[in-house]
């Protein structure tokens, strides 16, 4: 069963929101960072294993961060709240436009 959790991790002024799997792994990933909450990473594990044996990994994750490479379960002093798959869509699709934006401008300004 598929859940959706966030989590906010004061060291890092940083929410985290995670697509996990039933055995817990993250599927997708989205991290908003500072007071304003400016996305930094929309990762999807299936498009980051794609990248990798793609071998752009290293653009992938330039774009769009990484996934968790660990279950949530095992996670330590993190306490995630649930969340609806609505919920996680709407932060999805804001933060993931924001990566893809900035992925294209990079492109453009490589050129």
């Amino acid at each position: 069963m598929t859940r959706w959790l966030c989590s906010y991790w004061a060291e890092e002024d940083t929410w985290f929101y995670f697509e996990a799997d039933a055995d817990g792994w993250v599927t997708r990933q989205v991290e908003l960072q500072g007071p304003l909450q400016k996305p930094v990473a929309a990762a999807s594990l299936a498009e980051w294993e794609a990248a990798q044996q793609a071998g752009a990994l290293a653009e992938y994750e330039a774009a769009f961060g990484a996934t968790a490479q660990a279950p949530v379960h095992e996670w330590d002093a993190h306490e995630p709240q649930d969340l609806t798959a609505a919920e996680f869509e709407t932060v999805w699709r804001t933060a993931r436009a924001t990566c893809q934006a900035r992925a294209r401008a990079r492109s453009t300004d490589e050129a």
